[in-house]
């Protein structure tokens, strides 16, 4: 089961690190939710170049040396990601030429056993070139020069960096159908007493598999007969101390877990309620198109009476308007309240995810749901749709194929979606519905 790799942009500020990762980014278009509470800050972009899939993460200013509060911040969050990444471009100034902040940073990634690119930013032609031998002074036996503004040895860069990474249609060709489980959520939610809870006090490890990330195990876990996979689950539990304060920036963390899974478990703490950082961490599964279950840690440490369930989820459901068919579940991790009841959320789920709907049953739907509401006219003609096919699971996608793709309301895809949800009983998974146009 291969990741989808990690490259993270490092550099000092201003050497151009958000116009490389925006020239990078920027060859499709950005997933932008306009629902509230979805996810907004575009430091990590899921990209696909020449049929090879990864995610960027652009890191703020990295200044190795600097103790101001923002600073310090920018650097933890630097050094969060390359913690998480897999291949690492570090972003110089071609024109500056080499500063001891370039320098301090190289001695930082050399200790990391990565994979680094060393690429010299701002080269627009050879008056520039003369400036690169300095560079040479880090010790390296080559580096990239590219102007991120004008995209001048962006591919060249792109080409070496992908190397090694498989094609989407390879990896696609070797799914395997091992249910994926991810538990994800910030710092101190309870991960590692799930995880413990799940596989038995003491057997911590009942079946190591090595992940993609040095430190990360997956772990088969059999319950009532049936197999899962346990996503990452050594990472929970050792992480460097970086990760731990820097709540804001678990983030990068979820990502890597929910790009493999195809249930994301996403813990929260039951006396903080849902944060914004859970919300954002939601919103990656969200995107992503992965199948999502809330899991309410620490529900034994609350007061309850008759209504704090019900306030507690349309609380939830109300931040998280964009995933609200999510199941919520209220557990405690540590006395295992409801623990087991999480695996029969979790098989529910995944049928779900994973049903096919027959070309029929569906056109058939789609005839009654434009009879009882008609499609607007668009460039004063009457819209139709064609058929309807579905085209993939995890998440179940649907093409429609209609006489003109701008005419779509969004109201009205929206429309179609509860149709499909309603009649087929898609009620706990997230669903993916495309428009074409009838050849």
């Amino acid at each position: 089961m291969q990741a989808k790799p990690l490259i993270a942009i490092v550099g000092r500020p201003n050497v151009g690190k958000s116009t490389l990762f925006n020239r990078i980014a920027g060859r499709q278009k950005a997933i932008v939710i306009d629902e509230p509470g979805a996810t907004r800050d575009r430091n990590y972009m899921d990209c696909v170049w020449d049929d090879k899939d990864f995610t960027l993460i652009d890191t703020g200013g990295f200044e190795p040396a600097s103790e101001e509060r923002i600073l310090v911040q920018m650097r933890e969050q630097t050094n969060l990601a390359i913690e998480e990444a897999d291949v690492i471009i570090f972003l110089m100034d071609g024109k500056d030429g080499l500063t001891p902040s370039d320098i301090e940073i190289a001695k930082q990634l050399r200790g990391k056993d990565k994979n680094v690119f060393y690429v010299a930013n701002k080269i627009d032609g050879d008056r520039h070139k003369e400036m690169l031998g300095e560079f040479y002074k880090l010790g390296i036996d080559h580096f990239y020069p590219i102007s991120a503004q004008h995209g001048l040895g962006v591919d060249e860069l792109l080409v070496t960096v992908t190397h090694n990474f498989a094609s989407i249609t390879d990896a696609k060709d070797k799914q395997d159908d091992q249910m994926k489980i991810a538990i994800v959520g910030k710092p101190n939610v309870g991960k590692s007493s799930l995880v413990n809870r799940i596989l038995g006090k003491e057997r911590s490890i009942t079946n190591p598999i090595p992940g993609t990330t040095r430190d990360a195990i997956d772990m088969i876990v059999k319950v009532r007969g049936k197999s899962y996979l346990l996503i990452d689950t050594a990472g929970i539990r050792k992480k460097s101390k970086i990760s731990l304060t820097l709540e804001k920036y678990s983030v990068v963390q979820a990502l890597k877990s929910i790009n493999r899974c195809d249930i994301a478990l996403v813990l929260i703490d039951a006396e903080e309620g849902l944060t914004e950082q859970d919300t954002k961490i939601i919103g990656l599964a969200y995107e992503r198109g992965k199948a999502c279950i809330i899991v309410v840690n620490k529900w034994d440490k609350i007061e309850k009476d008759n209504s704090t369930v019900g306030k507690f989820v349309d609380d939830i459901k109300d931040k998280i308007k964009f995933m609200d068919f999510a199941p919520i579940i209220f557990i405690s991790a540590v006395t295992g309240q409801r623990a087991p009841k999480i695996f029969d959320l979790i098989d529910s789920v995944y049928s779900q995810y994973t049903k096919r709907i027959g070309t029929s049953s569906l056109n058939d739907l789609v005839e009654k749901s434009v009879q009882k509401n008609s499609m607007a006219r668009y460039a004063n003609r009457q819209m139709h749709i064609s058929y309807a096919t579905q085209t993939d699971v995890k998440p179940p996608t649907f093409v429609f194929f209609v006489s003109n793709t701008k005419g779509i309301h969004f109201s009205y895809e929206r429309y179609l979606m509860n149709q499909i949800r309603e009649t087929f009983g898609f009620d706990s998974v997230p669903l993916k519905i495309i428009f074409r146009k009838k050849k």
